[in-house]
């Protein structure tokens, strides 16, 4: 492919274009920081829970919490490292062969449809009631 298809015709974009494509992608240094710190709070979290668990007004919640923070400092570590896979074009390629399939008609409920009601003498005067009142309201709006 050509850089003229993506409209770089001038030699300062070629260069910059070349330049970029040789350059290897840094791993941003902030971004690492980020990471190592949110994966040691995520630890510590962890083993102030533990402390509390063994402590004598420690529940089985404190428990539940000391075992659930590592694994976010886990998935915090994932994370950086599918985005750096993404960001490097070297992620694992899925093969999906199954294509989306339509849903059988017949898989839901049918919705219940509305029964018309029969209205009585009663209602029609109220409805002609309120039909009157509402023009009433819209002479006393426009004058």
């Amino acid at each position: 492919m050509s850089l003229r298809t993506w409209g770089f015709e001038s030699p300062l974009a070629h260069r910059l274009y070349r330049l970029s494509m040789t350059v290897p992608h840094r791993r941003r240094p902030a971004l690492i920081a980020l990471v190592i710190v949110a994966a040691l709070g995520c630890l510590a979290l962890g083993w102030w829970q533990w402390n509390r668990f063994e402590s004598a007004s420690g529940t089985f919640q404190n428990l539940g919490y000391a075992l659930q923070w590592p694994l976010f400092a886990v998935a915090v570590v994932y994370a950086y490292r599918r985005f750096v896979q993404l960001e490097d074009g070297t992620a694992p390629v899925q093969n999906r062969k199954k294509q989306p399939r339509e849903v059988p008609a017949d898989l839901l409920p049918q919705r219940p449809t509305a029964q018309p009601q029969e209205v009585d003498q009663q209602m029609r005067e109220y409805n002609k009631y309120l039909a009157e009142l509402n023009a009433r309201e819209r002479d006393r709006s426009n004058s």
